[in-house]
């Protein structure tokens, strides 16, 4: 097979597959404006796509490379194509739940097929961190794309479903991938258990996920999808609510924080074969949890304007989502520190458990924000992601501790 190949179709479909995880901000707001949703009904948008990936991790990880990670992704793009063709003419919110479900299913697959597949490129553990470094940044260049495709349709809509036509370029992407990846061969020879395992399944998870080394990365990418989600779901509410920015704006300024996350996680592969990972994800942390306390401060008392353009917008929107830059290079490096101590054909397995707890937190992490956007001043919300970035600063140490018994293995 050809790697660099195989490297470009897995950063394109991983990115296409993030466009639609990270919607979820954008469809919250959309249907709060024409689907007469609440905000704790937008909030269950991103439960019906992180639990379905929970539910779906669960059940069918291990069984991804039984299946073949190539079959598994063309069966998944064609899906999302459908998916998208058939939610262009949506008419209400149900609509925007039962896509969301679809996405969740997808993308469970999608990610384990993924990363289990860059455990069969990788020639060494750095090159794993640089491989992963290098698609975790194309997911993100292609989220920041997305906000600004949904964007630009959102600002042509002029009959409040205008912007569901945004499907029908998406669909056609997902097609195009899944005739790509037809023509693009994998090497999954590597990914086959020792011969007896086979019916290892939920066991193989369940012995992975009790060991102290995989307990504390899990705990620690938790916390940090919990805040990422967090701030990526509500930052265009936050903008058009806190901040009086038109809603096409809102959802375009967030797209900062995309870029911010995309420049972070493409600068840690270079930065991670320099500096040792545990005083650079302690440093980023505290980078994080500065521009918080200096930003959200600066929100307050924004006036409404209807003249504001991006000349003129509060400070607050462009130095809040900059905190992206710190906060991405946390989880693609606790993956390849997890992945990197384990044999390739426990990769699935490991995987599925980390997609299990990232959606669990991003579902958590969404929710709780949701619900102090209801209930509390949109400034006040955004301070409670403080609290999990105390706590993945606790974790890392303990990782590392472990990393370096062998107790991952």
């Amino acid at each position: 097979m050809s790697r660099l190949r195989v490297i470009v179709a897995l950063a394109l479909t991983y990115a296409l597959l993030g466009v639609m995880m990270n919607s979820v901000g954008v469809v919250i707001l959309q249907s709060i404006r024409h689907f007469d949703a609440t905000k704790p009904m937008g909030s269950t948008l991103e439960a019906c796509k992180d639990l379905t990936v929970v539910a779906v991790s669960f059940l069918v990880a291990t069984r991804v490379p039984l299946f073949g990670f190539r079959r598994a992704l063309i069966a998944v793009l064609a899906l999302m194509a459908l998916a998208c063709f058939a939610v262009s003419f949506a008419g209400g919110f149900f609509a925007m739940q039962a896509l969301f479900v679809v996405i969740g299913l997808s993308f469970a697959i999608a990610k384990v097929a993924t990363y289990a597949t860059i455990g069969l490129l990788a020639r060494d553990p750095n090159d794993h961190a640089s491989i992963t470094g290098i698609i975790e940044g194309v997911f993100m260049a292609g989220i920041l794309a997305g906000v600004w495709l949904f964007g630009w349709f959102i600002a042509l809509d002029d009959s409040g479903n205008g912007w569901l036509r945004v499907y029908w370029a998406l669909g056609a992407a997902f097609a195009a991938m899944a005739l790509l990846w037809t023509v693009t061969p994998i090497d999954e020879r590597g990914a086959a258990a020792p011969e007896g395992s086979e019916n290892a399944h939920w066991g193989e998870m369940a012995r992975l996920a009790i060991l102290p080394a995989s307990l504390a990365v899990l705990a620690g990418l938790f916390f940090y999808v919990l805040i990422e989600q967090s701030v990526g779901t509500w930052l265009p509410t936050f903008n058009n609510e806190v901040l009086h920015l038109p809603a096409a704006m809102s959802v375009q300024l967030a797209s900062i924080f995309v870029g911010a996350s995309a420049l972070g996680r493409l600068a840690s592969g270079v930065v991670l074969r320099r500096v040792a990972w545990l005083p650079a994800l302690l440093g980023c942390l505290v980078c994080v949890a500065a521009l918080v306390l200096l930003s959200l401060p600066l929100a307050k008392g924004v006036q409404p304007n209807a003249a504001v353009d991006w000349f003129h917008a509060p400070i607050a929107a462009y130095l809040f989502p900059l905190l992206g830059v710190f906060l991405a290079p946390i989880y693609p490096t606790l993956c390849s520190v997890a992945l990197s101590a384990l044999p390739r054909h426990r990769h699935a397995a490991m995987m599925g458990l980390i997609v299990i707890f990232s959606a669990l937190g991003g579902t958590i992490g969404s929710f709780i924000t949701g619900m102090l956007f209801q209930h509390l001043p949109g400034t006040l919300a955004f301070y409670f992601t403080l609290v999990p970035m105390a706590l993945i600063a606790l974790i890392l140490p303990i990782i590392r501790r472990r990393q370096g018994s062998g107790a991952a293995a």
